[in-house]
């Protein structure tokens, strides 16, 4: 009796352990959905991964911030404005979470780190649902680069074209055609000291 009682809760254990994986598999496979999403700029696709609102915290930075879904798909098209490519470097699930090495590039990247930016992200979960990305580190990440090229930039468009002050802050598709205007007026303008 005692021996099948051991092997009654061996196979209850067995089941709740092979529920788990597959749990696991799944978070696995909805963060590289995110990231796919992200870099194919498929903003339609991102309701199904998110709950009503994400949580966006920035560790090292000590920032927070909550989008509303739709507010998240504005911010989508912002970022793809600038032709993004999001590498996954490494990605493992975790204790019911995702912990991925992200590398992120496009065309403000590059103008103002001049390379990748590469970042550590925590994804949590409520369920199937992403709930928050947390950015715990920045692996590649120049600051002073970056806040020189950012500087030279604005204080240029401040003097020569303030009809396009504040792209910087403005995370819609509008704000991000500012910014691109704002990036190709500044290499014209260096292209022509350079000459």
């Amino acid at each position: 009796m005692n021996r099948i009682l051991i092997l009654f809760f061996l196979a209850i254990l067995g089941c709740m352990s092979c529920k788990n994986s597959e749990k696991d598999v799944d978070h696995l496979q909805i963060a590289k959905q995110y990231y796919k999403i992200l870099d194919t700029s498929d903003d339609a696709s991102i309701a199904g991964l998110l709950i009503d609102s994400l949580l966006t915290i920035e560790s090292e930075y000590d920032y927070e911030q909550t989008f509303s879904l739709n507010e998240y798909i504005d911010w989508i098209k912002w970022d793809a404005s600038f032709d993004p490519s999001y590498r996954i470097l490494h990605i493992e699930q975790e204790n019911g979470m995702v912990k991925a090495k992200i590398s992120k590039i496009d065309r403000r990247i590059l103008f103002l780190h001049e390379e990748p930016i590469v970042t550590n992200q925590i994804i949590r979960f409520d369920k199937d649902k992403i709930i928050s990305i947390e950015t715990t580190k920045y692996e590649v990440f120049n600051d002073s680069v970056f806040s020189q090229n950012r500087s030279k930039l604005l204080n240029w468009i401040d003097e020569n074209h303030p009809d396009l002050n504040g792209f910087i802050y403005d995370q819609t598709e509008a704000g991000a055609v500012k910014y691109l205007r704002a990036l190709k007026l500044y290499r014209n303008h260096i292209e022509l000291q350079g000459q």
